[in-house]
């Protein structure tokens, strides 16, 4: 059996009746190798928990523009793609990533010509184009890498003994080792990969565009885990990335520097072992299942290492998983159908499951297998239903359930203080305590392909989107909506039939890439806005924002703000075209556009879709799904003013207003009971870019307009602008143009003291 990908436990029922049968016997006790899921392995010393702990914080850094990202990019850093249920895990569905490939090369499918990866971004056209050499695709799932290093000790002759590629014992199972350069490959969906370095040498630059040099041999010794066929250096040469990955942009090579990748790899490397539960008579009766159907076959108990036994639950060898799971990929020596088996080690918590992520629990994913697993997952589905919850008992025993969760917040977590990051705006009752905590698990949930999400989407939670510095926040480049037009100088805008959002994933059954419409010649992000204090923005009333309004400029300030009334008469006032009118809307147009899902019909309710075209039953998305979403978004809190030299900030917001900034990003409104809203914005329409900008029309807001974006939280949500072109609040400002051009250059004019001290006022909101 091959099981790979973050939580979604299956129900399981203790009961006291005795084994039966008896329980494989255990394997001798391993070396110390465990630690709760992201620990560092117990044994290190302290120069090496320095490295682990520098190696973490490298992966947690956002790349941009100006320290390397791209020129094309999927992700901004590493830890965004293996997050869950923390750093060094997998991620769900909105972190997917697409391979490519051409029929008729020599030895594989993989297309070299953008390193296999379809990248979904673009720093110069917003949208990396799809590659029209490519005529085979594949989803991926991204791989947790839990004792990574465990796996680099591995003899080669450990995993060898266990190949039977011709079947010559005759039970169906014949699987091999993938030779790589004459090195056994033990990493990576296909075992494609022979070393950690270039497993995370190969991601930065596939996904990010992140430049590195590999590292030279006296670092390698230093490495705090050795091969013990050879070390990092030395006859066996071709297992190593002795290559510069160089790319052509302005930012000088290598983008990552050499202390900083040794850290990384040293994290990675270090990652301790997901820790096992004690066993109990239902995870042992689920052990004695596990083997009675045929898993160990495949996903044996342990190999040794020099530490020891390592209870891995993996050969590390390739298997044919039958035609059901196969992609038409080959990735050198391996088959279309044939995948590594995937250690279980900490599986629980690594959902969803398989190459591709198709399996949302552990029932589902032992369905799937085929192929040389035929047997296993036939004898699995003839038990009954009670000895199924042992075997997977079992496998939730093998580490992590603790920590396992529905999203990324763990288990129990408490809700921030009022006034804080993530806390409510006001103190809550019990009542809307309850409201709040379940509100936000939903925001925080990640949603499967049988729950309704797809059959196109751009996330599976809301929270995959909103999340900086924490869940209701803004998101990285790498999480942007992306959106579609068509545009002629002489006719101008044209809306695309299909809509102005251009997904960018599809479900497993559906085609890899959602397409653009075909005559689409501009792309646009749309950078993830903060959702913190949209319950205080929707109480300011309508008269408020109308009365700031100036359409025509009559006071001649060179402002024209103006309120976007949708087709219906109602008030815009969320989104970056203020084409959303109330927190409800928000939240069904999420669900729809962003998650794939449906929602109910709502009287005088227009935003997101009844009906779609997959075979998860109408509506998807509940009525108290959609309440519980209101609910907290009406709560949280905005974030809160972080002073840390008040004279100097004092000084800055009176020249926020000297310059002209105050103009649109009106420090406060007030609430129909007069309770200020310190939101810094009208939220009005305005034209704010450059002469001669093409953009996207929403509505009734043109190609060039946008809402007043509010302020708070600002320091804390880079990057900014609507499609997230600016990594620092100056660069921001200096991006103003249009109505912006006075403010902007006035600006400019200011002292280098004075430039600084309204920066800081900024970076106190």
């Amino acid at each position: 059996m091959v099981l790979a990908g973050c939580a979604g436990t299956d129900p399981v029922v203790d009961d006291p009746a005795p084994p039966d049968p008896s329980p494989p016997d255990p394997p001798p006790t391993p070396p110390a190798i465990f630690a709760p899921l992201g620990g560092p392995l117990p044994t290190l010393s302290m120069e090496q928990l320095g490295a682990f702990e520098r190696g973490r914080a490298v992966a947690l850094r956002q790349f941009n523009e100006e320290t390397g990202l791209g020129p094309e990019f999927n992700a901004t850093f590493c830890a965004g793609c293996h997050e869950k249920p923390v750093i060094g895990g997998g991620a769900s569905h909105y972190r997917d990533f697409i391979l490519l490939g051409r029929k008729g090369l020599d030895d594989t499918t993989f297309l070299r010509g953008k390193n296999g990866i379809q990248r979904q971004y673009s720093l110069e056209t917003g949208r990396d184009p799809s590659d029209t050499e490519a005529d085979v695709t594949a989803t991926r799932n991204p791989i947790p890498f839990f004792g990574a290093g465990l796996l680099v000790e591995i003899p080669d002759s450990e995993i060898l003994a266990l190949e039977d590629p011709e079947d010559d014992d005759g039970d169906g199972i014949s699987g091999r080792a993938h030779f790589v350069d004459g090195v056994v490959g033990r990493f990576g969906r296909k075992a494609q990969t022979t070393s950690l370095e270039m497993f995370i040498r190969g991601p930065l630059f596939n996904h990010m565009g992140v430049t590195s040099d590999p590292l030279p041999p006296s670092r390698r010794a230093a490495l705090p885990m050795q091969s013990s066929d050879v070390l990092a250096f030395g006859s066996k040469q071709s297992l190593l990335p002795d290559e510069p990955l160089p790319d052509s942009d302005a930012v000088p090579d290598p983008e990552i520097s050499e202390d900083e990748l040794f850290d990384l790899v040293s994290f990675s490397m270090t990652l301790a072992a997901p820790e096992p539960d004690p066993p109990t008579p239902l995870t042992e009766r689920g052990h004695a299942r596990f083997a009675e159907a045929g898993c160990t076959d495949c996903h044996v108990r342990s190999l040794e290492g020099p530490r020891g036994p390592i209870p891995l639950y993996s050969d590390l060898l390739l298997h044919d998983m039958g035609p059901q799971l196969a992609d038409q990929f080959t990735f050198g020596d391996s088959g279309p159908s044939e995948f590594r088996t995937q250690p279980l080690w900490g599986v629980v918590a690594a959902a969803p499951y398989l190459h591709d992520g198709r399996a949302a629990t552990l029932d589902e994913a032992i369905r799937w297998h085929g192929g040389e697993a035929q047997a296993a997952a036939d004898a699995y589905v003839a038990f009954d239903e009670q000895t199924q919850d042992e075997l997977l008992a079992f496998l939730g025993s093998l580490g992590g359930g603790a920590q396992a969760s529905d999203g990324l917040l763990p288990p129990d977590a408490p809700i921030a203080p009022v006034g804080s990051y993530g806390g409510p705006a006001v103190p809550l009752s019990d009542e809307a305590h309850a409201s709040f905590v379940r509100g936000r698990a939903m925001f925080d949930r990640d949603f499967s392909y049988t729950e309704g999400v797809g059959p196109q989407f751009n996330g599976d939670s809301c929270r995959g989107c909103h999340f900086m510095p924490t869940i209701g926040g803004a998101g990285p480049s790498g999480v942007d909506a992306m959106r579609q037009g068509i545009f002629d100088p002489q006719s101008g805008f044209e809306t695309p039939e299909s809509g102005t959002a251009v997904l960018r994933h599809a479900t497993f059954v559906a085609p890899e890439r959602p397409e653009p419409d075909p005559r689409s010649n501009v792309f646009e992000p749309r950078q993830t806005p903060v959702v913190f204090g949209l319950g205080l923005i929707e109480q300011i009333p309508r008269q408020a924002i109308e009365a700031m309004a100036d359409p025509d400029d009559d006071n001649g300030d060179g402002i024209a703000g103006r309120v976007h009334v949708l087709s219906d008469g109602r008030l815009g006032r969320f989104g970056w075209k203020a084409n959303v009118p109330s927190i409800r809307e928000f939240v069904r147009d999420a669900l729809s556009n962003e998650l794939g899902m449906t929602v109910p019909d709502e009287p005088g309710l227009s935003f997101g879709h009844a009906t779609d075209q997959d075979d998860v039953p109408d509506p998807e998305a509940s009525a108290a799904l959609v309440d519980a979403l209101e609910s907290y978004l009406q709560l949280l809190g905005p974030p809160p003013r972080r002073p840390s030299d008040e004279a100097r900030e004092a000084r800055g917001q009176a020249l926020f207003a000297t310059v002209g900034c105050a103009s649109c990003h009106v420090p406060a409104l007030s609430t129909e009971e007069g309770k200020p809203v310190p939101l810094y914005s009208d939220l009005l329409l305005h034209d704010v870019a450059a002469e001669g900008a093409v953009g996207i029309a929403e509505g009734d807001a043109g190609i060039t307009e946008f809402r007043t974006p509010p302020l708070w939280g600002l320091p804390e949500t880079a990057p900014y602008m609507h499609d997230g072109r600016s990594s620092t609040l100056e660069a921001a400002i200096e991006t103003h143009a249009g109505e912006a051009d006075a403010s902007r250059d006035a600006f400019q004019s200011l002292s280098d003291a004075d430039r600084s001290s309204l920066l800081a006022f900024l970076r106190s909101l």
